[in-house]
Order: structure tokens, then C-alpha cells, then sequence
């Protein structure tokens, strides 16, 4: 039987505060000291962990046919130095379901981060990258298990191409594909024409002749405004999960996190923007 190598590559920075999520914090124009929102981070990067390793356990269940597939979760930190700080906030955290690989990626540019990471997995033996930021507590099994499904039918079907989910606002929070197709981040998040993300991919696949797959998006949390739409979602995820008998697949510390910020309930003020509605209601 032949052996399929998946990654999920993970890219994460440390929690550390003044570093991540600013924009949540008095640092630019959110409301939460830095070490608030680190602590937000810290708490979305588990969860995200465990809804992949849940995703794994499903992919694995499911599996048929000749190719027998296995699943490897990489963390990719950045710079090399917090590496080993990385390790350690796993390691402290207690046992894990499954193993977690550690690597650090480097660049002068995001575009080079991205390309240091998915170069450091295929000559580790990755067939099938699926690569994702840690910021996205709406992330569900769902998600990953679709990602990987869709890699599978390109891989299985020889077709070149890619697999990526759009975030909330022009970005990509899911991107991934095969060893065999040839495709790179370069001037994708440093787009010389000012081009956002997404369509910097799919064009970019466009001229290479490549095949795209669309996913479901995925919100992440960057603003404020991200962070009151994520905490309705997180709501209803970890509502939603109780009730399909997946429980270990919710956010849950997410959730706490929102909770004690204060940030569980989401209230908006009533304005008058919207289409005339007189000649309808009674």
C-alpha cells in the first residue's frame, strides 16, 4: 500500500503581548492591553490545534482504497530564536492527542516566510501541504477535512493545481497543494500593483494554467470588527459541536477567553441605513 504524506502547516507566532494582535490593543486603535490580547491569541492558536487533530481523526476513519493516508501537524514560528519557546508552550500545556512538529521559517517578506516553510516540509517528505494561521477560532473539522479531501482529488486525478479559502476580507485564510504542482507565494502578499491576496492567487494560478479549488471561508481575527463577528461565530460553533457530539472540536478556550473579556455578547447600536421599508411592513 502506498503512504500519503500530509501537512498541515501551521504558521504561529508566539503569544507574546506588544507582538500579536495589536490591532486588538490600546498599541493601535482596539480597546485590550497587549497582554489581553496575547492571552486571545494564545487561547485561538490551542484551539486550532485541537480542531486539526480532530480533523485527522475523521480523515484517518474514513479512509479506503490503495493509498493509505497519514497526518503531521507543523508549527512554523518565526524568528528562529523563538523556536524553542515555541516547544516549550506545547510541552507545558500537558499531552497532546496527537505529535506536533516544530519548525521556524525565514525571509525578508511574508511571500519568503511561506515559501521557507512549505520548501522546509516537501524535502521532509510532505506530499500534501494544507498551510493555515493560527487566528482562526471559526476554524472547524469541517474545514481541515475539506482542505485535504480537495488536495486528494487533485493529487488522485494528476491535476495541478491549488486549494485555498478566502478570509472576510480580501485575504486568504487557507491556501495548499501538492508536491507536484509547481506554484510559490512570491508576490502574493507583497503585490507590486497593490493586488490583495486572493486575487493575487487565483490569478496567479490563472497564468500558470492551474486548477483552484474553492473552500468555504474562514474568518480570522485581526480588528475589532474581526473579533465581535468571530465571538458570535465562536458562540455558535461551540453550541453547534455540543449538540452534534463533537465537543472536542469547539473552541472552548476561545470562548472562556471572550467570556472573561467581556466580549461573549455582541450588541449593536440600531441606525437607519438601510432600504425604505414603509410600503412593506404594516
Amino acid at each position: 500500500m502506498d503512504t500519503r504524506n500530509n501537512v498541515l502547516l501551521l504558521f504561529s507566532k508566539l503569544p507574546e503581548p506588544g507582538l500579536v494582535k495589536t490591532r486588538l490593543t490600546t498599541l493601535k486603535d482596539g480597546i485590550f492591553t497587549p497582554e489581553t490580547a496575547s492571552v486571545l491569541y494564545h487561547c485561538m492558536l490551542f484551539d486550532v490545534v485541537e480542531t486539526c487533530m480532530a480533523a485527522f481523526d475523521i480523515l484517518e476513519a474514513e479512509a479506503t482504497g490503495p493509498i493509505r493516508d497519514e497526518y503531521q501537524l507543523v508549527i512554523s514560528t518565526a524568528p528562529k530564536e523563538n523556536l524553542e519557546a515555541m516547544q516549550l508552550l506545547f510541552q507545558d500545556a500537558g499531552t497532546w492527542p496527537r505529535p506536533i512538529s516544530f519548525i521556524f521559517d525565514e525571509g525578508a517578506s511574508f511571500d519568503e516566510h511561506y515559501d521557507d516553510a512549505f520548501a522546509k516540509a516537501w524535502e521532509a517528505g510532505a506530499d500534501c501541504i494544507l498551510s493555515m494561521g493560527a487566528d482562526m477560532p471559526a476554524l472547524t473539522t469541517e474545514d481541515v477535512v475539506g482542505g485535504f479531501r480537495a488536495l486528494h482529488r487533485l493529487d488522485d486525478s494528476r491535476t495541478p493545481g491549488i486549494v485555498l479559502a478566502p478570509d472576510q476580507e480580501l485575504g486568504v485564510s487557507i491556501i495548499g497543494w501538492n508536491r507536484s504542482t509547481p506554484f510559490g507565494h512570491g508576490g502574493v502578499f507583497y503585490n507590486a500593483t497593490g493586488l490583495t491576496v486572493l486575487p493575487a492567487y487565483i490569478r496567479k494560478a490563472k497564468e500558470q494554467g492551474l486548477a483552484a479549488v474553492y473552500l468555504p471561508p474562514v474568518p480570522d481575527v485581526d480588528t475589532m470588527a474581526d473579533l465581535a463577528h468571530a465571538s458570535t461565530v465562536v458562540e455558535a460553533i461551540s453550541y453547534c459541536a455540543d449538540s452534534s457530539g463533537m465537543p472536542k472540536a469547539k473552541p472552548y478556550r476561545t470562548a472562556q477567553a471572550l467570556d472573561e473579556m467581556g466580549w461573549s455578547e455582541v450588541r449593536i447600536m440600531p441606525n437607519g441605513l438601510m432600504d425604505p421599508r414603509s410600503h412593506i411592513d404594516q
